[in-house]
């Protein structure tokens, strides 16, 4: 018989938090400072409400983010081995954070207390709900009796099926947070021109389009999805938005009325990941190919 496991992320997947109840699903927070005041990105927003936080940085306040370390995990993890539980971790893409590394030395450190335990540690080279995405077809697949092992096969081997494409009001708060790779070709004086951006198998981002304004760039990726998306119907596509919920409810209107898909989930970038993106961002999760 198969032993019980628990399926674990950070908050960087920014599902949100009644998804994450319902699943049992295990989050550890990823920390922050804006303003002055240090918080922890809770999913459900016990630390900062995430609309007060895209206000500060409208008011020009910096955010800093901060990786969880090795003593955060290992805390986190050992109840659960305590318990009797193996472990599923599945983490924030290690292109744009070291989080996963400080997974990986704490599994490491915890096996030698617990060595009848499984610990299987993953990274998704994705962010924010593209790696929730990615982590709610991993709980599809528990609640459907699968094993920790069957489970981290699946997600290993779809992870780069995971689309992210995503367009933000600018640029500068990405490249000063140094997460933006591939700029010099788009990088420029962009006042009115909208970039669009998805993450390549390296789990970097990149910017690939530029639009004139608001409108053009989500239909770009609209576009985009048309070309990527397989089996589109048996999908469920994920949205999420930095504050701007009409933009979010506009794409998925683009994408009911183009694609003529129904089951959609929208949440918002939460502040680990809206730290470097900024306010006004969108983007769209679905599994596709090419990435």
């Amino acid at each position: 018989m198969a032993s019980n496991f628990v399926l674990a992320t950070d908050s960087c997947c920014d599902l949100p938090n009644e998804m994450v109840l319902a699943a049992n699903l295990e989050v550890i927070p990823l920390s922050f400072e804006i303003g002055g005041k240090n918080y922890h990105n809770y999913l459900d927003e016990r630390s900062i409400k995430t609309k007060d936080f895209y206000g500060k940085m409208r008011d020009k306040q910096i955010a800093t983010t901060s990786l969880i370390n090795v003593g955060e995990f290992l805390v986190f993890f050992e109840p659960f081995l305590k318990a009797g539980n193996d472990i599923l971790y599945i983490g924030f893409s290690s292109a744009l954070s070291g989080t996963i590394q400080s997974a990986r030395i704490a599994a490491e450190e915890l096996k030698m207390t617990y060595p009848d335990r499984k610990i299987i540690v993953i990274d998704s080279l994705s962010a924010s709900m593209g790696q929730g995405l990615l982590v709610w077809y991993a709980i599809k697949l528990k609640e459907a009796g699968q094993s920790i092992e069957e489970v981290a096969q699946w997600t290993e081997n779809h992870r780069l099926e995971l689309c992210h494409l995503f367009t933000v009001d600018n640029l500068g708060t990405l490249r000063r947070g140094g997460r933006l790779s591939g700029t010099a070709a788009l990088v420029g004086s962009l006042l009115m021109v909208k970039p669009v951006l998805h993450i390549t198998d390296e789990g970097k981002l990149v910017p690939i389009k530029k639009a004139r304004g608001r409108k053009s760039s989500l239909q770009i990726i609209v576009d985009l999805m048309k070309e990527r998306i397989k089996d589109p119907e048996k999908q469920t596509i994920f949205i999420s938005h930095a504050d701007d919920i009409e933009s979010a409810n506009y794409v998925k209107d683009l994408i009911s009325e183009q694609l003529g898909l129904k089951d959609f989930v929208i949440g918002q970038v939460g502040p680990v990941i809206g730290a470097h993106s900024g306010p006004g961002t969108i983007a769209v999760f679905f599994l596709g190919d090419p990435r």
